[in-house]
């Protein structure tokens, strides 16, 4: 099975796509902590990396896909794998729905998370992270509404979204995942 979670920062995206990966013994791709992982290791392309997510900005498609394509030809993503944070744009989109074509292991499923920025902006605050200040927090928001909330249209007209509400419990989150899961099997 393989799966796209959507949503802005905050929404829960990491925290659920690591529960549901686990449960479906598949592979959970988090492009956030690829990213970072490059970032920390310093090299020419960690470097490049890090300017974009210092100044909460995208990392340009070329990137992103370079990474996502090398880390699913691994073998634990055989069986599936969940994408946690990718694709963030149609062009990458596009890009990954030709890449798994080739590889006859289409998207079952795109999850969208579906939160208040009231809530959002409370969460992401909470959160602590070295980079999440306030400016930060906003351009990502703003990033993704320009860049990523188009793909609920694409996905949609593909019929594969799914959109949960991302403001109840964790656990209540999770049982309307499990549920979109569940229909699609």
């Amino acid at each position: 099975m393989r799966i796209v979670f959507l949503g802005p920062p905050g929404a829960g995206k990491g925290t659920q796509s690591v529960r549901l990966a686990k449960e479906l013994g598949i592979a959970h791709l988090s492009t956030g902590e690829m990213l970072r992982a490059a970032r920390v290791r310093r090299t020419d392309l960690g470097l490049l990396v890090a300017d974009y997510l210092d100044n909460g900005q995208l990392v340009p498609d070329q990137m992103v896909l370079d990474i996502v394509a090398d880390r699913t030809a691994l073998a634990d993503c055989q069986p599936g794998c969940i994408f946690d944070g990718f694709p963030r744009t149609i062009a990458q989109a596009e890009a990954l729905d030709r890449l798994l074509a080739q590889r006859h292991t289409p998207l079952d499923l795109v999850i969208e998370l579906v939160i208040d920025q009231g809530e959002l902006l409370k969460r992401l605050m909470k959160r602590g992270r070295g980079d999440d200040n306030m400016a930060t927090i906003q351009q990502r928001l703003q990033s993704y509404e320009n860049q990523t909330a188009p793909l609920v249209k694409y996905y949609s007209e593909r019929r594969l979204l799914n959109s949960v509400n991302a403001a109840g419990s964790a656990e209540d989150v999770y049982n309307a995942i499990v549920a979109a899961v569940e229909s699609v099997k």
